[in-house]
């Protein structure tokens, strides 16, 4: 046969030949049996649309067409047409099975192809031989491959790099193939130059992976769970009445009182496990699984080195590789499945009161998402009591305002204090009194009740860790994860490209080579880089937090000259609200910035696995992302206002900005302003409006441009998606790094601050409760199904919380005692007080200042603008007297309340981390119902194995027992044994004597 020759399969002659048959087919005409009786009206078409089947199936006898040009597609040996089936996307439901409607999808590559214009016509030239098969392995195409093609001379010369990409595909799919894998192609859908390859693992292939992997499987043996008793009993039983109209309506979510105890899964031992249903013993989550370690695995070695699918994924050769979903999650007709149950009771708002189906979201996106979710639903029912105790707190600030004596003085009109002015020159004389509004706003998040709330939340965070520990390992038990371990994953492809490079390096210099790995010489540039890029991009954000103190500064004093008295006295609210404004558009900015810095400089470090790149990864972009959005919050907290100076000896920035004072009530106002801004506002925008909005635009610039392309041919354009061209369209899954990272910056700002913001738990938790709602409907409905990965934590991010929890301890010690004025009223409590209240505190905190003492042209321009001639001016601080010997040095007040702050800061750090030890201590990691689980399911396990070899060794004993009788009989038998008796001698001899 010659080369450029195809083999179709003819019909036979019972075939429905006529009209209705050519709407069938299109594409490629093909003869009848009888070539004497063809005739046009007869021909058929050839739908490009292949199957799996193989044609002795379908009735088709090969013929042999010669000379096929311009039909659009890559050059290939040979094809398998099509069944004669009117509807053929029905049997195998709309690309979630084969076209066998028997095996199903269990994984899709897709790959771009180039295609050449379809208006061509064909060149209709056959030519008829003997039917034959090709039977050697290279002949072999995909089910589904494009047919061969004898091009014409203008499409003979194809780009280089498309026809490598080729080769190596052909390759990596025929070493798929050789894996065990079943693979069919589809390069005929609405996608033009989009082709699709369909992944089957089959039973023993699954079956061997699954030792491989050593996955836990469930066993035929069940066994009762230790249910609580007594008062216990009853107790949950009401709560499980009271719940019920909040959980999910999904079997997963259901109490169980009994489990299948669960083994690493065994070729040798399949008669331990429940194989009376193979289809689903295996779900489509494990599948997809097995499947893309099989990917991983496998090599493509064409080039100089192989490649596994990470590698070709990176080269283009193939440009997408997911499993599908279970089908449609909206529609009257859509079968039931898991995402559309998902899609109903847990991805949408209006369930967003119940709990999560945690068990069904594992079941379908693996355990990593799982835990994910898992430790989102956990951190948001903490946020409750945080959330009830934050608002008992506010709501004390708001009762006991009016019984406030500091902001009752300083309301005080007949007090007639005169402060000195804020700036040099424009700014005048000013009186406490118009401050008033400030001082009472202080008091609601500056009280005794904040002292507290510090200490609960300190003690609220140890109590979530060590809560989220035992759920885990309630998952896990649940889960089957009770003793897996993480096993070293496959070297990601920019690592194995380094090794080459070096290796090649190594093998032109020296002729031989050894296997190869990076050094840290060979990663020293990029760690160098590292350093340098993290340490330049912290002072980028240092210096964009001084600029905005410098507009802050500059502000002020603009407005400052302002001559209406209304526009002077909120001025101090206009800046500071137009300065958090600007700080939350550049964190914003900058976050999305250092998230690509952030995964540029772990690329270019060349890690050696994924788990090595993520870990570095969440490593860099947290610390950036922390600076980040903490900065500007603790400048305001620990900073502003500490170094003034005093009037007539300020401190200046470039010899005329001068260093901006807190309110006479304090900076923790200001702490709160700028705190609760960048909170809500980063949730609002950042990760509410960007996670809806930008989605909601990428799909509709998608369907624009799907509808730019849409085929000439509405009727094909109409028809009915695959399954896998639909989950094409959705956006790829980015991992859970940006999922976790803006809970970690919301948790730090509910811990590290939450003395100067009683608030923030509810805020976060309002928050909390529609980002599930938000996450849950994106990963159901808007992004492709992710492998499913394996996790018994949650990595890194726990360290970095524990971290976070710690570090708040220190911060709100900090914030209590330096930028609040619980201290300082202690003090002139307990030392100062005349009559042991708090009358005459506020004038106990300020000093007197002789205007004369200005220095030359510092003065304010109109020192009458009080209507009367000032000589002394009062600001916040612990000096002397302007008539005192030593006069504005420090005075010995400021060193006693510096002392009360630095020990209270001892005693509460040291008090608070010692309760957060003792709650850690007191609570066990591990439940006690699960540890007794655990030693409960080792047990059985040994019981059952037990039982197995006393079965073998009793069966053994019965087949010896029956060899030692018979051997016996045998030898009972005289050598004159009648005609009739030698039958049972021969069956005698026919056993082995083995005693």
């Amino acid at each position: 046969m010659e080369k450029d020759e195809i083999h179709l399969r003819r019909l036979p002659a019972a075939a429905p030949w006529g009209p209705h048959a050519d709407s069938e087919f299109h594409g490629v005409d093909f003869l009848p049996e009888d070539l004497s009786e063809a005739s046009e009206e007869t021909g058929m078409r050839v739908n490009k649309k292949y199957s799996c089947l193989p044609a002795e199936e379908k009735g088709i006898h090969i013929i042999n067409i010669r000379a096929i040009e311009d039909i659009g597609y890559d050059q290939h040996e040979s094809t398998l047409l099509n069944s004669l089936s009117k509807n053929p996307d029905a049997d195998c439901k709309y690309g979630l099975y084969f076209r066998d409607g028997k095996r199903k999808v269990d994984y899709i590559l897709v790959y771009h192809y180039k295609k050449s214009s379809a208006g061509k016509t064909l060149a209709r030239r056959a030519q008829q031989n003997d039917a034959s098969v090709r039977s050697t392995k290279q002949d072999q195409p995909l089910p589904g491959k494009g047919v061969q093609l004898e091009m014409g001379d203008s499409e003979l010369h194809m780009d280089y790099h498309e026809d490598d990409k080729r080769f190596r595909r052909e390759e990596y799919e025929g070493n798929l193939v050789e894996a065990g894998l079943e693979l069919e192609r589809d390069e005929d859908t609405k996608i033009h130059g989009i082709g699709f390859v369909k992944i089957h693992a089959p039973w023993n292939v699954l079956c061997r992976e699954a030792e491989f992997l050593k996955l836990k499987m469930p066993t035929k043996k069940m066994y009762q769970i230790n249910q609580t008793h007594g008062f216990l009993k009853k107790i949950n039983s009401v709560i499980q009445k009271i719940t019920e109209p909040i959980q999910p309506k999904v079997a997963e979510h259901k109490p169980q009182t009994v489990k299948r105890l669960s083994y690493p899964f065994s070729r040798e031992k399949q008669h331990l496990f429940d194989l009376s249903d193979k289809d689903s013993f295996f779900d489509s989550k494990t599948r997809s699984t097995i499947v893309y370690e099989i990917l991983k695995r496998t090599t493509c070695t064409k080039a100089k080195y192989s490649m596994g699918i990470t590698s070709l994924l990176a080269n283009g050769v193939y440009s997408a590789a997911y499993p599908l979903h279970d089908g449609d999650y909206e529609g009257e007709n859509v079968e039931p499945n898991d995402r559309k149950l998902l899609c109903e009771e847990w991805a949408s708002y209006g369930v967003f009161y119940k709990y999560q189906p945690i068990d069904l979201v594992r079941k379908y996106f693996g355990e990593k998402i799982g835990l994910y979710f898992a430790w989102l639903g956990v951190y948001t029912q903490m946020l409750i009591p945080a959330s009830i105790v934050g608002i008992i707190v506010f709501l004390y600030g708001c009762a006991t305002v009016d019984e406030n004596i500091p902001s009752m003085e300083m309301c005080d009109q007949r007090n007639n204090i005169t402060m000195c002015p804020l700036c040099d020159k424009t700014c005048s004389y000013w009186k406490m009194s118009s401050a008033c509004a400030t001082a009472r706003a202080s008091h609601l998040f500056d009280n005794p009740a904040t002292v507290f709330f510090s200490v609960f939340m300190a003690l609220w965070a140890a109590t979530f860790m060590e809560h989220w520990k035992r759920k885990q390992m309630r998952l896990n038990y649940r889960w089957d994860l009770t003793g897996f371990e993480e096993e070293e994953d496959h070297p990601r492809a920019e690592y194995e490209a380094k090794v080459l490079e070096k290796s090649l390096r190594k093998e032109h210099k020296h002729k031989e080579t050894d296997k190869e790995k990076l050094t840290w010489k060979d990663r020293f540039p990029a760690y160098l880089t590292n350093f340098v890029g993290i340490i330049f991009m912290v002072g980028l954000t240092f210096a964009i937090v001084f600029g905005v103190i410098i507009y802050r500064i500059s502000t002020a004093a603009a407005l400052a000259i302002s001559s209406t008295p209304s526009g002077r006295s909120s001025v101090r609210v206009t800046v500071t609200a137009t300065a958090v404004i600007i700080n939350l558009v550049v964190i914003i900015i900058l976050d999305e910035v250092y998230g690509c810095i952030a995964r540029w400089l772990t690329q270019i470090e060349v890690p050696k696995t994924d788990k090595n790149f993520e870990e570095r990864l969440i490593f860099k972009a947290f610390l950036l992302k922390f600076v980040n959005a903490y900065t500007p919050i603790f400048y305001v907290a620990f900073f502003k206002g500490r170094f003034v100076g005093r009037p007539g000896d300020y401190v200046y920035i470039f010899h005329s900005f001068r260093m901006e004072e807190c309110a006479p009530g304090g900076c923790l106002m200001e702490l709160c302003i700028q705190l609760s801004i960048i909170m809500l506002g980063k949730q609002l925008i950042q990760n509410n409006l960007f996670e809806i909005g930008i989605p909601k635009m990428k799909k509709f610039i998608r369907y624009l441009k799907l509808k730019r392309r849409r085929s000439p041919d509405h009727e094909e354009h109409m028809k009915k998606k695959q399954r896998y061209e639909v989950d094409y369209n959705l956006e790829p899954f980015a991992g859970l790094t940006p999922e976790y990272m803006e809970m970690i910056i919301q948790f730090g700002f509910v811990t590290l601050f939450v003395a100067s913001f009683p608030l923030a738990p509810l805020f976060a938790l309002l928050n909390n409760i529609i980002e599930i709602r938000l996450d849950a409907k994106k990963f159901v409905t808007e992004l492709r199904r992710p492998v499913a990965v394996r996790a018994k934590d949650i990595g890194i991010w726990y360290n970095i919380l524990r971290g976070i929890g710690k570090l708040a301890v220190i911060i709100n010690a900090f914030v209590i005692s330096f930028t609040s004025d619980f201290i300082p009223r202690l003090v002139y409590l307990y030392m100062y007080s005349e009559n042991g209240t708090m009358h005459g505190f506020v004038n106990h905190t300020l000093s007197s200042f002789n205007v004369s003492d200005f220095q030359a042209g510092t003065a304010p321009n109109d020192p009458l603008d009080l209507g009367y001639e000032v000589q002394i001016c009062r600001y916040k601080d612990y000096r002397e007297p302007p008539w005192s010997e030593n006069k504005y040095d420090i005075s010995k007040d400021f060193w006693a309340v510096l002392a009360a702050r630095l020990a209270f800061v001892i005693v509460f750090q040291n008090l608070v981390m010692f309760m957060s030890e003792f709650v850690d201590w007191i609570i066990p990691d591990i439940p006690k119902d699960i540890s007794q689980q655990i030693h409960k399911e080792k047990v059985l396990m040994v019981e059952v194995f037990m039982r197995e070899e006393q079965g073998k060794l009793q069966m053994l004993g019965t087949w010896k027992d029956k060899d030692k009788r018979k051997g016996e009989n045998c030898n009972n038998h005289s050598p004159r044994l009648s005609r009739s008796h030698s039958g049972s001698l021969s069956s005698c001899h026919s056993y082995p004597l083995d005693v």
